[in-house]
């Protein structure tokens, strides 16, 4: 079984930054992402990033978050910068093995306005 350790959430405000790391139990050789779900809302795909280093990113965060990672390290990030109220939420590293979704407990973001 794969381990995920999100950390780095916390409270800021509007217009600030934060950067989130996920730390994995085990070298993953498939994309790993970056997911939020906010009271009362579905969980809801944030980024992802390939092995290689390939990006997608949604809508509502393209030009403001940017995911990569560090394989030696077994490590996913996300730098979010000019957060908005909207993007409170519990984030949640995800990653895959032999087709088995994982999932970390979750690290909060709270942007105060």
């Amino acid at each position: 079984q794969v381990q995920l350790v999100e950390s780095g959430g916390g409270l800021v405000q509007a217009g600030g930054s934060l950067r989130l790391s996920c730390a994995a139990s085990e070298r993953i050789f498939s994309a790993m992402g970056w997911y939020r779900q906010a009271p009362g809302k579905q969980r809801e795909l944030v980024a992802t990033i390939t092995f290689g280093g390939t990006t997608n990113y949604s809508d509502s965060v393209k030009g403001r978050f940017t995911i990569s990672r560090d394989n030696a390290k077994n490590t996913v990030y996300l730098q979010m910068n000019s957060l908005e109220p909207e993007d409170t939420a519990v984030y949640y590293c995800n990653a895959a093995k032999s087709g088995v979704p994982y999932w970390g407990q979750g690290t909060q973001v709270t942007v105060s306005s």
